[in-house]
């Protein structure tokens, strides 16, 4: 909550191991082979790129914060299947493109339309209609066609309707910038990314697909819904959440070079960018090894050194992408000013991100290396991981108590004062989260993955990452500031 804050002040106002039965391949799929994704990938940037040219940054930025929470929404839906907990929450799921025309009617008039927001959102959601339509075409394009415009018309329709109603009212308050909200809403969709990995990573479902970029030999986007089941669904899940994350990043690069934004801005979303796609890269491969569209075991030798840089790598994405939000905010400039006792901020919060950056290196090798518990022997959990896990989580709490004391009491610079705060309320959980997750798997016995497990697993590991990001944040903006002899 601190950090939404800091950044909108700132601004201008259960898979129970479940053998997995591997469908049968299209008949009419061929594998999508390398040089073809990397020529739909060129294409499709250059298509993003135009795209968010041609659409106004107001519209782009709540079109995405609409795409992200829809397919939140969807992808709990289809977790929990069932009238309340599924039905309902697509409803749910529609009602974001209403709310995004509120939001756009009611606080950003002038600046974007319900129509327009309703149609951004549309386009987006046209990278997953495929995977419904293969189980829906009944072998006509016209059924196809009929649900492209269902999907456009009705989502310009529920856009409309809620500009109309956020408009009635008008508000005194304002979105922030485009440049801004499309950081905030990268940052979260990426923390979205990781619960959604750390789920794949405790249901042990990282190999349920077993060939890249294809899905089982379909491309990867045309992967039928209905064949999504077990295993498979965590896995493909994670890979279709992926293609959201490039997407919004993209978008949100070529915003941030549209806006005029400062220059340590650009180079921050211009890595960002880079490093999403390696991380998409390093996942492929982490499942089959090398560079092969095959299906054949012969062909493959997944990577468990693969897992633990994509796991770690992913903590890092977020990391930059919440600084780069920082930066394109007006916390950006608010920090820059006379600061008493900067140069122990800057020690303490560059000691706690390193110690927070061996933590995690220590916390993946703990979980990718562990043996699985058989029968009744428990889990084997590599001693050296465990006990170094142990001791650098010791470590970091002090490390990252001192630096978010410290920083919490810069009360020159609220951005930073609230971003410390935070990373004394995360670690304190961190610490408690952890000595939980140690405490279930140790217990669990037999291989059937129990939810309780994969709950706190997944939660320590995802609070560990926004950690991560709230150290690094307190490192970056320390620096901004100017001491006080200066």
């Amino acid at each position: 909550m601190h950090m939404l804050i800091a950044i909108q002040d700132s601004a201008t106002a259960t898979v129970l191991a479940a053998p997995v039965v591997a469908p049968a391949p299209a008949a009419a799929a061929a594998p999508l082979s390398i040089p073809v994704l990397v020529l739909l990938m060129v294409v499709g940037s250059g298509f993003v790129i135009g795209w968010s040219r041609w659409v106004r940054p107001m519209n782009l930025a709540i079109g995405f914060v609409v795409t992200v929470a829809m397919w939140t929404l969807s992808y709990v839906a289809l977790l929990q299947p069932g009238f309340v907990a599924g039905e309902a929450l697509f409803v749910g799921a529609l009602a974001c493109v209403l709310f995004g025309g509120f939001m756009a009617g009611r606080f950003a008039p002038g600046q974007a339309s319900g129509l327009s927001v309703g149609l951004v959102s549309a386009t987006i959601n046209l990278m997953v209609l495929g995977a419904f339509l293969r189980d829906e075409q009944g072998g006509t394009p016209v059924r196809p066609a009929a649900y492209v415009i269902g999907l456009f018309a009705a989502s310009a329709l529920l856009g409309s309707i809620g500009e109309r109603i956020g408009s009635a009212r008008s508000s005194a308050r304002r979105l922030p910038p485009p440049v801004t909200l499309m950081g905030i809403v990268a940052t979260a969709n990426i923390l979205v990314m990781i619960v959604i990995g750390g789920l794949v990573t405790g249901y042990e479902a990282g190999l349920a697909v077993p060939d890249w970029p294809n899905s089982f030999g379909h491309n990867m986007l045309l992967y039928p819904v209905s064949e999504m089941k077990g295993g498979i669904f965590y896995e493909h899940a994670h890979r279709l959440f992926g293609m959201l994350v490039g997407a919004t990043v993209l978008a949100y690069a070529t915003t941030v070079w549209r806006s005029g934004a400062g220059k340590y801005a650009r180079i921050a979303v211009t890595v960002l960018l880079a490093l999403v796609v390696t991380q998409g890269i390093l996942g492929g491969l982490r499942v089959t090894g090398n560079v092969t569209s095959s299906m054949n075991a012969v062909d493959l030798s997944p990577s468990t050194a693969l897992a633990i840089v994509h796991g770690m790598l992913g903590q890092f994405v977020f990391a930059l992408a919440l600084v780069s939000a920082f930066m394109v905010s007006g916390a950006w400039e608010r920090v820059r000013v006379v600061v008493q006792g900067v140069a122990a901020m800057r020690l303490l919060s560059a000691l706690a991100l390193l110690a927070v950056t061996m933590q995690l290196f220590l916390g993946a090798a703990m979980r990718h290396l562990q043996i699985p518990p058989t029968g009744d022997d428990g889990a084997q959990l590599p001693k050296w991981a465990l006990h170094g896990h142990v001791t650098m989580a010791v470590i970091a709490f002090i490390l990252v108590l001192l630096a978010g004391m410290r920083c919490g009491r810069a009360v020159e610079a609220p951005p930073l004062r609230r971003v410390g705060k935070a990373a004394l309320h995360t670690v304190g959980l961190q610490v408690a989260l952890g000595i939980a997750a140690l405490v279930v798997v140790l217990m669990r016995r037999g291989e059937a993955v129990p939810i309780w497990e994969v709950a706190t697993t997944t939660a320590h590991q995802a609070l560990g990452a926004v950690l991560l990001a709230e150290v690094a944040t307190m490192a970056v903006l320390a620096r901004r500031t100017i001491t006080a002899t200066a």
